[in-house]
């Protein structure tokens, strides 16, 4: 006999949940409150958008407009506010935060869901390093907040008042996969992929590019390894790799681009912002051909957004994974339990 799990809107499973969900509640005022004392405002960026994000791994929702004249348009639910928030920015905004629903497709398991909210914020004119602090200031905030001194997920543990490790992209390589990636990369950041594959520790296919091997050695050897005991800040990702942020003027190899772990979980995702429009449409036309080799599709560039790269200052911003954080911060161990009407 198979036994049925009571729906999220039973009462017994909503009592069970319940304290978690007033974890999320209390963690969401105190980061409002941070983000005023620190001279944000709030934004609200609308869901549908004629982009939802142009990376080749992200899949996004699609809709339909039916405008006045009958006319029929597809749009998308965008998979994060990011291409809107700049828009704001190079409208005049300066310190500006959206805490909002995202929705991605193909993605279910502990740690992901279909629809979950992501916390983004910016800071005009101010540098890349200044929003990695924000973040591990953050996630320190919702621990307090939480009254969690550890945060623990599937035998892991993570103080999150412990002095965070930062670490390169390069360096986690080689002291967890034995691979010197920066030997992969040419002085302009293009990437080798025999070299890559020479090195690799994990099994790897004839067709995997340098992306998909690079892919293969963080998930299964990498990640595993960061945010125990202390939260990891892994940052200096690969140029081939820097998806929305600008290369490192010191190394061009490299770029202003990081992610933050607690217990193996990644939690964050920012960048030193890039501006330059005609490398922008380079990088998204490159990974919408990625994307129509890998799953026989293609999203839209959003023109729009390339148009407000020229007006838009230097800037640094982050994405982080609010019902994760939560997850971890009130001792949950599914992000469903953290949402107030999840996925069914």
């Amino acid at each position: 006999m198979t036994l049925t799990q009571p729906p999220w809107y039973s009462a017994s499973v909503h009592r069970d949940r319940r304290p978690f969900l007033m974890q999320r509640n209390g963690i969401a005022a105190a980061f409002r409150q941070w983000f005023g004392a620190q001279g944000f405002i709030e934004v609200d960026c609308g869901s549908i958008q004629v982009s939802p994000g142009n990376e080749a791994h992200l899949h996004a929702f699609a809709t339909e407009i039916i405008h006045p004249d009958a006319t029929r348009e597809t749009r998308y639910l965008h998979t994060s506010p990011e291409f809107a928030c700049k828009k704001l920015l190079a409208a005049g905004e300066r310190r500006i935060f959206n805490l909002g629903h995202v929705y991605r497709n193909r993605e279910r398991t502990l740690t992901h869901a279909p629809v979950f909210s992501m916390l983004e914020w910016y800071r005009a004119e101010e540098a890349y390093a200044q929003i990695i602090e924000d973040t591990v200031e953050l996630v320190r905030l919702a621990a307090e907040t939480a009254g969690m001194e550890m945060f623990h997920w599937r035998g892991r543990g993570t103080n999150p008042f412990a002095e965070a490790r930062h670490m390169t992209v390069n360096d986690a390589f080689q002291e967890f996969a034995g691979v010197d990636l920066l030997a992969t990369l040419g002085g302009d950041g293009a990437a080798d992929r025999d070299a890559l594959a020479a090195q690799s520790p994990v099994q790897i296919a004839e067709d995997d590019t340098w992306s998909d091997i690079f892919s293969r050695i963080l998930v299964e050897e990498v990640e595993p390894n960061l945010g125990n005991e202390c939260l990891t800040v892994l940052f200096e990702y690969p140029a081939v790799e820097a998806a929305l942020a600008r290369t490192c003027v010191n190394d061009p190899r490299v770029s202003e681009r990081f992610e933050l772990y607690a217990c193996g979980v990644e939690l964050a995702n920012g960048f030193g912002e890039l501006t330059d429009p005609q490398e922008q449409r380079r990088r998204f036309e490159a990974e919408m051909e990625v994307k129509r080799r890998v799953y026989g599709e293609t999203y839209p560039i959003d023109e729009d957004l390339l148009a407000a790269l020229t007006h838009m200052p230097p800037a640094s911003g982050v994405a982080l994974g609010f019902d994760r954080l939560v997850m971890l911060a009130s001792g949950a161990t599914r992000i469903d339990q953290v949402q107030w009407t999840p996925f069914t």
